[in-house]
């Protein structure tokens, strides 16, 4: 189960940390969405958030499919080519599907150091 950033506040959902820097009442609204340019924002900061999640499953997946497709029914060279691309897409798919949680927490981070400048 994977933490959705839905109306709903993270420290709600127990996705804070003792290290974690507070979030000011802008920051919260922004993640709640209850403003324009808050809302505007944290859709940013998501996207940005699943974007790395993705990127980093993309990274595991290709070091998962490394050794897979070596031998007489590999599918050969063409095979090989294609690989980046379905590691690309299962890692998309992975992310719209709810990702391993890594997306919320970037993102609550992203809004954080944004408060903090």
């Amino acid at each position: 189960m994977t933490p959705n950033l839905g109306s709903t506040n993270l420290a709600s959902k127990g996705l804070t940390s003792p290290l974690a820097p507070a979030l000011s009442p802008a920051a919260t609204a922004a993640l709640a969405g209850k403003t324009d340019a808050a809302g505007s924002r944290a859709a940013k900061a998501k996207a940005n958030g699943e974007d790395f999640e993705a990127m980093f499953l993309n990274s595991m997946f290709q070091q998962m499919f490394s050794g897979v497709g070596q031998g007489p029914f590999s599918g050969g060279h063409g095979a090989n080519i294609w690989r980046s691309f379905l590691t690309d897409e299962y890692s998309k798919s992975f992310v719209k599907a709810g990702g391993v949680g890594i997306a919320p927490l970037v993102t609550r981070e992203l809004l954080a150091q944004q408060e903090v400048r």
